[in-house]
């Protein structure tokens, strides 16, 4: 019964305690037993538990009978990422619910990640239920936070919820007000079939499996459907829910969240955000449901498999884990030194890191990553605006263009009031400009800056944790482009242009950082039988070199004493050796993977 059904997500900045509070609300409404209690329940991802985050919604679906009227509602619950990387997921979650818990951590306060997702859910029109999580601590301020999510998020103290996901205090209140303040789903069963496809993933034995919200009409095993926009037509295999293991179900209903697979042979005809409308009705006479706005990729970087034979089954598994993370995109490349891989974009540096990640453990691959880059915009002389994902992109001849611009991020810091000085000695480091400033209740300061993304993406946020003693937070989203004054940084290894450690950088830095790679280079690279140049270079100009010097033989061993000109004679026979290798540039070098990797490496750069 629709009128019974609530589907709402659960939404927080990170370690707020989304995951253990949905895990008490499972085991309130009996989806699982105390024997099968445990913590991130929902998070059945291996990286997930290792890094103590969530990475991928999860959805789930219970039923809770209300202890005041006797009455049996269908709760539909999505837990959410809380990481400013995975924010696309959280967008998707709030497309499938008509309302959203809001956690805010009793020790904390509101972060910059509880005011960036309380915006998305007020746009997306959801309805909002507050809820201060670790009360049961006794740092805990209630009362301070209570004030904070009035004054920051114009939402009364009154409608404010007090609950504790480790004990279970509140989840009764909460459950309550899930009824009470989230209104029912507004579709009808008797229209014809519309159902938004808010996720997928690829399963060896079902092939494609969609997650789905059904808006409007019914669905069931058998039924003929269409995807809106690819216009391709299968039939259903099976329908069910997660509950939260998976559990087939006769049908799904207007209202329902739950999952489908069907005869899907190509993973490319199914796409998240799409409407899957009724084969029967006629195209064109379903009007297609919202869906989701693209998600915009701002980090790139390549992907290349360790053995050059393995380019086959990196592209498959690309292929399928780009169904499972719609904010993953790729494109073919050939790189000089690195042979054929891909080009992959990420919505930031942690996006980067589980990709690769489950790349490897998944599909079990060995990969080589380079340098990662942000994207950047190039006007040329002719008026041609250039959208550069890679270095190897910009125009050798620099007459061409006429102005290089990057991306700018709109950032917002939440710190206590002794944090400001470092935090703007950081921001000043990195070519940040001050916006505003606010402050928020007695102890806590918000900040605007608007910073070039490239400063941020990398290390930033370890920088603020450690300038902020842990208590700063941060929250990001990319402005538009704005004309800087940047350069292309090569590394030429023996000579050789390296296309994979060329680099954009800032002319003010550029020189530091060239010295700053080569250094690590000279580490990583073996020495050789002849000696190896490493240069850094911007467009003809050298600005760092290093060498790596030759194998030295001791070509004088075996002369026990004896006439000096022996000794002499073998030296300069070396010598001459030595001095054709170079001459005739005899030889290639060898760069190892852990060479690559280091350029990744900033810990020690300052």
């Amino acid at each position: 019964m629709i009128a019974n059904t609530r589907n709402f997500c659960i939404i927080a900045h990170i370690d707020h305690g989304k995951s253990t509070l949905a895990d008490r609300l499972l085991l309130k409404c009996g989806a699982i037993t105390e024997r099968e209690f445990r913590e991130q329940l929902l998070d059945d991802m291996d990286l997930e538990r290792e890094r103590g985050i969530t990475i991928k919604l999860s959805a789930v679906s219970v039923n809770y009978t209300r202890p005041s009227d006797g009455q049996l509602y269908h709760l539909n619950l999505i837990d959410t990422p809380g990481h400013v990387d995975f924010n696309y997921e959280v967008s998707r979650s709030l497309a499938a619910c008509e309302g959203a818990l809001l956690l805010v951590d009793a020790t904390q306060g509101v972060e910059a990640q509880t005011v960036a997702n309380a915006l998305l859910a007020l746009n997306a029109g959801l309805d909002i239920i507050p809820v201060l999580n670790k009360v049961d601590l006794a740092s805990a301020q209630i009362n301070e936070t209570a004030e904070e999510i009035e004054q920051v998020l114009a939402i009364g103290q009154e409608e404010c919820l007090m609950a504790s996901g480790k004990t279970g205090l509140g989840v009764d209140e909460i459950l309550e007000a899930v009824i009470d303040r989230i209104r029912p789903p507004a579709g009808e069963a008797e229209k014809p079939l519309r159902a938004l496809i808010f996720d997928c993933k690829y399963d060896d034995y079902k092939g494609v499996i969609t997650y789905i919200r059904v808006v409007d009409g019914k669905l069931k095993k058998g039924d003929k459907i269409r995807m809106h926009h690819t216009e391709a037509l299968f039939e259903v295999a099976e329908v069910g829910r997660f509950t939260p293991r998976a559990a087939l179900v006769d049908e799904l209903q207007a209202g329902d969240v739950g999952y489908m697979t069907a005869t899907i042979k190509d993973i490319h005809q199914v796409k998240v955000g799409d409407t899957i409308e009724s084969g029967h009705v006629p195209r064109g006479q379903t009007e297609a449901l919202p869906g989701y706005r693209e998600p915009q990729p701002m980090v790139f970087c390549g992907l290349y498999p360790a053995n050059n034979q393995d380019f086959e089954s990196l592209k498959r598994a690309l292929e399928k884990l780009a169904l499972n993370d719609s904010a993953l995109v790729y494109q073919a490349e050939n790189s000089v030194a690195l042979g054929f891989g891909f080009r992959c974009g990420f919505l930031g540096l942690l996006h980067m890191q589980i990709v690769q990640e489950r790349l490897e453990r998944e599909f079990n691959l060995e990969l080589v990553q380079t340098a990662p880059n942000v994207t950047y915009e190039i006007l040329t002389t002719s008026g041609e605006t250039i959208k550069v994902t890679n270095p190897t992109h910009v125009p050798e001849d620099p007459s061409q263009i006429a102005s290089f611009r990057e991306p700018m991020a709109r950032v917002e810091f939440i710190v206590p009031s002794e944090f400001i000085g470092p935090l703007m000695k950081l921001c000043e480091d990195r070519r940040a400009r001050f916006i505003k400033q606010e402050y928020i209740g007695a102890k806590r300061c918000m900040l605007h800056y608007d910073i070039p993304l490239a400063e941020i993406v990398f290390d930033f946020y370890d920088k603020l944790k450690s300038s902020t003693r842990g208590y700063g937070t941060m929250d990001y989203h990319v402005s538009g482009f704005e004309e800087g004054k940047l350069v292309k940084l090569d590394i030429l290894v023996h000579g050789t242009p390296v296309d994979a450690l060329s680099a954009i950088c800032h002319a003010e830095s550029a020189e530091a950082r060239g010295r700053r790679v080569l250094t690590k280079l000279r580490k990583q690279i073996p020495r050789h039988l002849f000696q190896i140049a490493l240069q850094a270079a911007i467009g003809a100009r050298i600005v760092a070199r290093e060498n790596i010097s030759a194998l030295a033989k001791n070509v004088t061993s075996k002369c026990y004493g004896g006439d000096i000109t022996r000794k002499r004679k073998l030296l300069e026979k070396q010598k001459e050796g030595k001095k054709r290798m170079r001459s005739r540039n005899i030889g290639s070098v060898e760069v190892p993977q852990e060479a690559f990797l280091s350029v990744l490496d900033t810990r020690d750069d300052d």
